[in-house]
């Protein structure tokens, strides 16, 4: 699978000519093409808005979503992946340059850059497809029914917030104080956050948040929360996400354990996670795309789908670093890491 990412506001275009197309090669400019045997071929833009380990699994299991339904690359779909690295600016930009090439979907992954694909494909008339979306309809993508609010549909990430909450207190029953690191222009972190106050109190917790504006913000910000709190909390949040190693660095030294939200997480050295199958999460986005690039149902008439069990995701080589038992949630994991992974 080729992967194009665009840095900055530089906008990278996947000329690839698609087997058997007949089109000469043609470009993204054009719309749905006809192949010689008649078949459709197609071409979506995708707008990343960060590049680390969750949001690369849903687009990997995007691809292979659309190809479980017969939409494949290099035979009837083109790619153009670009990556907005966490600046809404240029997912803005990237959603503006894919409506100007007239791509057939449009497809946003994570929050800011879905909504940057909405509110250009909207426009347009180009139908758009979400995931690693925490809350559509905070982000208002969907209605408070969970359906859509236009020509726009896909999956949310959303948190496994009591799950989390509970496995916490498990390993660490004498903890108080969680600390939350967010960045405040995200509306998916301020919508976990409010989950998290209101669930807090029942497993005697109390929340303390940090907020930050940019990835540079992220070093200080951890050193102050880290004087206040037992543990931190991460949550999807992608600029706090793309900063994880400093984090955890940080945290580290302080002897603070690092709690994370899904599988990529608790391989870098988070101790634990109660997380989602990313790439799964990102299959069932990829079929969503399917039936709307097949005409077999527009994305104003799909509500919104989301992944409704997490997994124990667990790190026995951060719990020996830490001097911390993980015995008693040891034996519930879906998966256990001994060593902590630099990629």
């Amino acid at each position: 699978m080729k992967r194009l990412l665009a840095t900055g506001l530089t906008a990278i275009f996947m000329a690839a000519t698609l087997a058997g197309c007949g089109n000469g090669g043609e470009s993204a400019d054009q719309k749905t093409n006809e192949a010689a045997d008649g078949q459709k071929t197609y071409t979506i833009g995708v707008n990343q808005f960060a590049q680390h380990g969750s949001l690369d699994n849903c687009y990997e299991g995007f691809v292979q979503g659309l190809k479980e339904e017969g939409i494949e690359e290099g035979k009837n779909l083109t790619i153009e992946l670009q990556n907005a690295n966490t600046d809404t600016g240029t997912a803005g930009q990237i959603a503006t340059n894919f409506v100007q090439k007239k791509v057939d979907l449009l497809c946003g992954i994570a929050t800011p850059s879905a909504q940057a694909m909405y509110n250009a494909g909207k426009k347009a008339g180009i139908p758009v497809i979400y995931t690693a979306v925490t809350a559509p309809v905070d982000a208002e993508l969907a209605s408070e029914d969970g359906t859509p609010v236009g020509e726009v549909t896909g999956t949310s990430d959303k948190l496994a917030v009591d799950a989390q909450l509970k496995m916490i207190r498990s390993i660490l029953p004498d903890a108080k104080k969680i600390g939350i690191l967010y960045t405040t222009s995200e509306v998916n972190s301020v919508a976990s956050i409010k989950e998290y106050e209101e669930a807090a109190g029942e497993y005697g917790f109390e929340i303390v948040t940090q907020g930050v504006s940019a990835s540079a913000d992220v070093p200080l910000a951890t050193d102050s929360i880290l004087t206040k709190v037992d543990c931190l909390n991460n949550l999807t949040d992608n600029t706090v996400v793309e900063s994880l190693p400093t984090v955890l660095d940080k945290a580290n030294k302080a002897n603070i354990p690092v709690f994370g939200s899904e599988i990529e997480q608790v391989k870098k050295g988070c101790l634990a996670a109660e997380g989602l199958d990313y790439i799964a999460l990102g299959v069932q986005t990829g079929k969503m795309a399917a039936q709307v690039l097949k005409g077999e149902k527009k994305a104003s008439e799909i509500p919104y789908e989301t992944i409704t069990e997490s997994g124990l995701y667990l790190n026995t080589k951060a719990a020996e670093n830490l001097n911390i038992d993980v015995s008693s949630v040891e034996d519930t994991a879906v998966e256990v890491f001994d060593e902590i992974s630099e990629e």
